[in-house]
């Protein structure tokens, strides 16, 4: 009984330290914990809000970036469809400079058979002038002395 006794006595004398120690909680409690999880709640909406700041912008950033490469994709298909048709329009106009080139070349070639046929036919008009001519000198020539020894 003797140990109850001093159980008894000690569980008394601990009573005070008890209630200080529960006094010292509920301060703690209501003093420093309140504030430092508000600090700690507003700390984390903050970072939160910042991660989702951020975030955000990232996405308005890739949203800009989609946008001016698929500008850049137009300008550049813009450039191509250009550079095409100029090409496609300088070849149209080498085409037609050759078909024109080619044409003018064969129209000299028609004009020069043509003088060719022409010129052959002057010479060969010419020539059967100059054969008969010739023909009628070589008689004459020739039946001059036969006249001239019959008149004898």
């Amino acid at each position: 009984m003797d140990i109850l006794k001093q159980i008894g006595e000690l569980l008394l004398s601990s009573i005070p330290t008890i209630i200080l120690l529960l006094i010292v909680w509920i301060a703690y409690r209501n003093i420093v914990q309140r504030k430092l999880e508000r600090v700690l709640g507003e700390r984390h909406r903050r970072t939160e809000g910042a991660i989702q700041e951020a975030q955000s912008e990232i996405a308005k950033a890739e949203a800009r970036t989609a946008e001016y490469e698929q500008r850049l994709r137009e300008a550049r298909a813009h450039v191509y469809q250009t550079q095409e048709a100029r090409r496609r329009r300088l070849m149209e106009e080498r085409s037609a400079a050759l078909a024109e080139a080619r044409q003018q070349a064969d129209e000299r070639v028609k004009r020069a058979g043509a003088d060719l046929r022409k010129d052959v036919e002057e010479a060969k008009v010419g020539l059967g002038h100059q054969a008969e001519a010739l023909a009628s000198e070589i008689i004459h020539s020739i039946l001059k002395p036969l006249a001239a020894t019959e008149s004898r």
